[in-house]
């Protein structure tokens, strides 16, 4: 049996000279056992001992970080080698992961005003308040979290945006003026198919109200008739 995408990674980030920082990212659950064969890697000598024999040492441009939900099936032995960030959902918001995605904007967009207080008046009108209305009001028939619903809603809009978005590509003026001119709609249209439609049937029409009344608010472009899911987008980046 060969070695496992793990090993494979260690061994190419170990075996490279140059000043390049290699982390390795473990998103998801602890499980008891294959936690317990980290501890080597952990402990002072930063060694990934492999059912080979094989021994890799790590450097010191290499960071193992854990993303875990809980600890419960970490030894004190696990714990005591790590160093321990406690980030609460709930009181790190959705605002930094779409501080985040606002860096993927290209620069001839970021410099552009009128188009980045569209894109945070947008988020501030209409993201929070939703997702406290749903969270306050409403049952959703799988539970989510607020992060994991933003992202859903910027993956959708990504879908639309891909082509302006390229880092590669050099958008003409007419491409900036067309992506403002777009983005209410690709954003709108992206919001209801994420935030909006975890919840109930029963959930999903008072969400209906309470969403139509900020698109009143906010004097959007969008039909007063009907219901916001009987609507799609229709819309093709060039």
């Amino acid at each position: 049996m060969g070695d496992g995408v793990l090993a494979i990674q260690v061994q190419q980030a170990a075996s490279d000279t140059s000043t390049t920082l290699h982390w390795m990212v473990f998103d998801g659950p602890v499980d008891t056992l294959w936690i317990e064969s980290m501890n080597s890697v952990l402990d002072d000598s930063k060694k990934l001992c492999l059912n080979s024999g094989q021994v890799i040492k790590l450097t010191e441009r290499m960071t193992m970080m854990f993303e875990v939900d809980d600890l419960s099936q970490a030894s004190p032995a696990t714990v005591s080698r790590c160093g321990m960030v406690y980030m609460d959902p709930a009181n790190l918001g959705v605002r930094p992961v779409f501080k985040s995605w606002q860096l993927l904007i290209p620069q001839k967009l970021k410099i552009k005003k009128s188009f980045m207080n569209k894109v945070n008046h947008l988020f501030d009108h209409y993201v929070e308040p939703i997702i406290y209305f749903l969270r306050k009001n409403l049952k959703e028939l799988v539970v989510t979290t607020d992060i994991n619903l933003l992202i859903s809603m910027l993956k959708v809009m990504d879908t639309f945006l891909a082509y302006y978005f390229d880092e590669d590509k050099k958008l003409t003026g007419d491409e900036v003026e067309e992506v403002e001119k777009e983005y209410e709609r690709i954003f709108i249209f992206s919001l209801i198919w994420s935030l909006c439609c975890t919840t109930t049937l029963e959930g999903r029409d008072r969400l209906n109200l309470f969403v139509k009344e900020l698109l009143r608010k906010d004097k959007a472009d969008f039909p007063e008739e009907g219901a916001i899911y009987d609507y799609c987008l229709l819309y093709t980046s060039p």
